[in-house]
């Protein structure tokens, strides 16, 4: 499986621009929320590889941090500039780029919604993405399986993306929720739930430096606070990192959603309890494919059956199984990881 993966491709990182293959008669955009979150990187490499294989001309972007929205802005506005095709974007601010991708459709462009739905969802042509919902439900129902009794008493915190709240952190927390019996209220929004097991919520930025700070404002609320959700793989790092500081790190479920290479390993030593696993190398190739497939047709991709968005995806891996909950280990998780 994984040799299947990586035959997307592994090419060079950076932000700026994807070499043009020669005689490219369409052009393309990757736009990603940052270009130093393993998961954009590997996927800018499957775009990149993709777009060389069927002579698509390429460019990819991306936001100085996650949560930048304007450079996304300034992003399309250079796509549609340039005389793209299709864009392929990540976005950071679900609701406040629709305008921007707007004018992108009006102008003849294609736009698929990688990993994060816009809001609203048909706002982009079509969306490729992981089964967030899902992704969260999956490590929720695990971690309250592994807790068993303790799980209705249990301190529960919630280390979050940015202070918009896209999708994607809705989605997976609100799925976490449902996974662990937790009641949702408003499912479309984060932090307006009362259930006495939630400690809080606090944003990370998607990265190890905010995943520690929130993880230490949390302890401050509550140090008997015993499983974290967290956003992604590097967020959870962070927390691991502030709970170990403080001696509490055998205390603490931890579980997750990326399942890149360095989660997988972080969930083979215990640093994770479980991930669920997505892959951005297939959901950037099959981006670049649906533009070319546009542009030589006019033809737009279509939702997977039964879904409102194409699935990608999704696999829980965790070495501790839990009955009712379908996983894979870490030693297949690793054959199918990226990063």
């Amino acid at each position: 499986m994984k040799k299947s993966v990586l035959a997307f491709g592994a090419l060079a990182l950076g932000v700026t621009f994807s070499a043009p293959v020669m005689a490219a008669d369409v052009a393309a955009c990757l736009i990603t929320k940052t270009d130093t979150n393993p998961f954009f990187v590997k996927m800018k490499e499957g775009a990149t590889a993709k777009a060389k294989e069927l002579g698509v001309s390429l460019k990819s972007y991306a936001g100085k941090v996650d949560g930048d929205s304007e450079s996304q802005v300034a992003a399309i506005e250079s796509c549609i500039a340039d005389g793209a095709k299709g864009i392929l974007i990540a976005a950071s601010d679900t609701k406040g780029i629709v305008s921007s991708v707007k004018k992108a459709r009006d102008a003849g462009l294609l736009v698929i919604a990688l990993d994060t739905p816009l809001e609203p969802a048909d706002a982009a042509d079509a969306t490729f993405a992981t089964d967030n919902l899902l992704a969260g439900k999956l490590i929720g129902q695990w971690a309250k399986e592994t807790m068993g009794d303790k799980a209705k008493d249990a301190k529960v915190g919630f280390l979050d993306l940015t202070p918009s709240q896209p999708t994607v952190d809705v989605l997976r927390d609100q799925g976490f929720m449902m996974g662990f019996g937790i009641d949702t209220k408003d499912p479309n929004k984060i932090g307006d739930e009362d259930d006495a097991r939630i400690v809080g919520h606090d944003v990370t930025n998607g990265n190890e430096e905010g995943g520690r700070k929130a993880m230490e404002n949390l302890l401050q609320k509550d140090p008997s606070i015993n499983v974290i959700h967290t956003i992604n793989e590097p967020a959870a790092v962070g927390a691991y990192q502030a709970l170990k500081a403080v001696g509490m790190e055998k205390n603490v479920l931890i579980v997750s959603v990326d399942g890149g290479c360095p989660g997988v390993k972080s969930v083979k030593e215990g640093v994770i309890g479980a991930t669920s696993q997505q892959y951005p190398l297939m959901m950037a190739a099959l981006g670049v494919e649906a533009i070319k497939k546009f542009a030589d047709s006019g033809e737009k991709p279509k939702p997977t059956e039964g879904k409102s968005f194409y699935d990608t995806g999704v696999s829980l891996v965790t070495d501790k199984p839990v009955s009712g909950v379908k996983s894979i280990d870490t030693k297949e998780g690793t054959d199918k990881c990226w990063g």
